[in-house]
């Protein structure tokens, strides 16, 4: 790692993995020393504020140091901002997954971006046990037994043309400008069937916590 370049490294805003600047760096660190030998050494944590040269967005990072690294190998960013703070909670793994390797290409590839949210969306049918022989009526069946509401179908199926759209190059181009479009469709439909009943679970187990509590002499 250079003086002004960190290592390779994501952009938590746009997904970019590169070498970005080093703008600002705060060391929080200090000498060892032994009783009978001295200073033996320096090490704690370090604090650098990283520029992305794709997007021009800053990332802050930390990561343990002491003066025996040798390589970037050695060093370990801890994000400390931004935060993945949009990301829906709840997601089964496969799906999760999915989502933060789609996130990872949305600026580099908007079509390809787009069918990976084509295949999530039939990762979420079939999480849910939907029937159909097309994506289209396997959300259909999510509707029909009320797994999503028929608005959300609308939704899913806007999604679905996205991903249409991103698969065949006769059909037309995406652009960036779809990528919060996308991003928001998928949203609302992982949050409708994942967080939203996960967080009902986290509250409903929080007041048995409490009200077991209560209970107790």
């Amino acid at each position: 790692m250079s003086d002004n370049l960190s290592k390779l490294t994501s952009c938590g805003h746009c997904n970019n993995i590169s070498h970005m600047r080093i703008i600002g760096s705060v060391n929080d660190t200090e000498v060892y020393e032994d009783p009978d030998y001295g200073p033996m050494g320096e090490g704690g944590t370090i604090y650098s504020v990283l520029e992305c040269p794709a997007c021009k967005r800053v990332n802050v990072v930390s990561y343990g140091w002491h003066d025996g690294i040798e390589s970037d190998d050695e060093i370990n960013y801890e994000i400390l901002f931004p935060q993945e703070n949009n990301f829906p909670i709840g997601l089964p793994d496969n799906i999760a997954s999915t989502l933060r390797a789609a996130d990872k290409i949305k600026t580099i590839d908007v079509n390809a971006y787009a069918i990976l949210l084509r295949r999530l969306l039939e990762l979420v049918c079939l999480d849910r046990k939907a029937n159909g022989a097309t994506l289209a009526l396997m959300l259909k069946d999510l509707a029909d037994n009320n797994e999503i509401p028929e608005k959300l179908v609308k939704v899913a199926s806007g999604l679905k043309d996205f991903g249409n759209i991103g698969a065949h190059a006769g059909i037309g181009e995406l652009s960036e400008k779809e990528i919060p479009i996308v991003r928001a469709l998928t949203s609302a439909i992982l949050e409708y069937i994942y967080s939203a009943p996960h967080l009902a679970t986290l509250a409903e187990n929080k007041l048995k916590a409490i009200k077991m509590k209560g209970k107790k002499p």
